[in-house]
Parts: structure tokens; C-alpha cells; sequence
């Protein structure tokens, strides 16, 4: 019998695989185009150590991993997710891009690759649709390699007042609308809203990052629409430590 976490994760796979043939245009149509703005960010944070092989996890339809091998053609990028549907579009865009990319199925729960074999590993928009998230953390710092780093960009739970409070309205009415009728699935839209009320906010997600063993700090954009946090595995004897203001950083009393 499935457990709950696997009953779970197979119930979002399907999901995902429905609606992966209008999932970029409603990306690109729902957050009026700033999604990009905060992707360019993640790539710039993950590249920033010149990372040589980087996993984009949760790729969905590549669009991550396309920029950062765009960025950084020497790098080895693979972008896993664990709807095929969604991968053979991210082949596509990569064939027709020109870009050198394989595209595999990964579970993030149990993650098919050697130990610390990425430099960098980045998810945006896919952390708070796994099923077990201090599971997937601690997969996540065993593939990374030491001085390695993580890079998460997630919509934490819009902020209770200013922009946050037009943004929930947006999120929980007008969104599931938009998004069902161009998707042809309601209940994938009215998802969404739902698993964002329910993700950790920004310091809690950090907290989560630091128990794990990463030294973290986050940026929020937006008004805290959307959050980036980075996760730097410590090198070899340099233990992550947490500071008193809610980030974490190495080195820091």
C-alpha cells in the first residue's frame, strides 16, 4: 500500500503532466513576465561560484536550465523532473535552442545521482511541490559537493498586508480562473494558491536549510511575492552557523 508521501507525489505528477502543454504560457501570463526576472537572479546566485556540473531540479520544461547553460556553456547542466511531459518539452526547447541539456526523470526523495557530484543544484518553483521537505533537503546536501551550493526561488505565503494583500486576492480568485480556462484543469490552478498558503514563510525555510547542514541567507522580490534562498554547503570542517537575524551565513558568530 502507498503511503501518504507517495500517494502524494504520484497525485502532483499527474497533475504537472496535464497541464505541461500550456505550462510556460500561463507562467509567463500569470506573473505578467517578473517570473524571469527572479530566474535570472537564481541563475546569477548559482553561477556565482563557477560551478562546473549543475543540476536543475524540478526543470519542469527547461527553462532554468536552458539560461544557465546559455550563461555558462562550459558548465555540465542536467535538468531532472519526475513529469515526463514536461521533459520532452524542455528537450525540445533545448534541441531547437542548440543546447547540449539531458533531460531525466528525478524524484527528489530519492535522487539517482553519486554523492556530492553537483557543484550547484537549482529549483525554482518546484521545492514546495515535493512531498517531504526536510527528506528532500538532506538528498539535496548529499549530491551537492562540499562548497557546493543549493538555490531555491519559491512564492512563500504572500505577506499579510501592502502588495501581499492584492497578491493573495490575485492568487486565490483570479488566477485558479485564468489558469483553468486556458489549462483546461481548475483544480492544477487552485492547487497552486493552496501550496503556497501552506509553505514554510522565508525564515522558516532558511531554518529548515540550516538543519540540514546548509549555511543560508534569502532574498525576497517583489514585496515577498517570490523569495530566493541560497544554501551553501560548508567545505570540508567548516560547519554551517546560524545568526541571530533569521539568515544564515558562514563564518559568522
Amino acid at each position: 500500500m502507498q503511503d501518504a508521501t507517495e500517494a502524494k507525489a504520484q497525485a502532483i505528477r499527474k497533475m504537472f503532466s496535464e497541464i505541461a502543454p500550456r505550462y510556460d504560457l500561463l507562467n509567463r501570463v500569470l506573473s505578467a513576465g517578473v517570473d524571469q526576472v527572479w530566474r535570472v537572479a537564481a541563475v546569477k546566485a548559482a553561477l556565482e561560484k563557477n560551478p562546473e556540473r549543475i543540476l536543475d531540479l524540478a526543470t519542469g520544461t527547461g527553462d532554468i536550465a536552458l539560461l544557465l547553460k546559455k550563461v555558462a556553456p562550459e558548465a555540465q547542466v542536467i535538468g531532472g523532473d519526475f513529469a515526463p511531459p514536461m521533459l520532452e518539452l524542455a528537450r525540445q526547447k533545448a534541441q531547437k535552442a542548440g543546447l547540449s541539456i539531458p533531460f531525466v526523470e528525478a524524484d527528489a526523495l530519492k535522487l539517482s545521482f553519486p554523492d556530492q557530484h553537483f557543484d550547484a543544484v537549482t529549483i525554482a518553483f518546484g521545492f514546495r511541490n515535493f512531498a517531504d521537505y526536510p527528506k528532500a533537503l538532506a538528498e539535496l546536501y548529499r549530491v551537492i559537493a562540499p562548497g557546493g551550493r543549493l538555490c531555491i526561488l519559491e512564492f512563500p505565503p504572500p505577506p499579510k498586508s501592502g502588495l501581499g494583500v492584492l497578491y493573495r486576492f490575485y492568487f486565490t480568485r483570479i488566477l485558479p480562473l485564468i489558469g483553468g480556462l486556458v489549462s483546461g484543469s481548475a483544480s492544477a490552478y487552485r492547487y497552486l494558491p493552496e501550496s503556497v498558503e501552506r509553505f514554510p514563510d522565508p525564515p522558516t525555510l532558511a531554518y529548515m536549510m540550516a538543519q540540514a547542514g546548509f549555511s543560508t541567507h534569502y532574498q525576497l522580490f517583489t514585496g515577498g511575492i517570490a523569495a530566493l534562498h541560497i544554501g551553501d554547503k560548508p567545505a570540508l570542517n567548516s560547519p554551517p552557523l546560524i545568526t541571530r537575524t533569521g539568515e544564515f551565513h558562514p563564518g559568522e558568530p
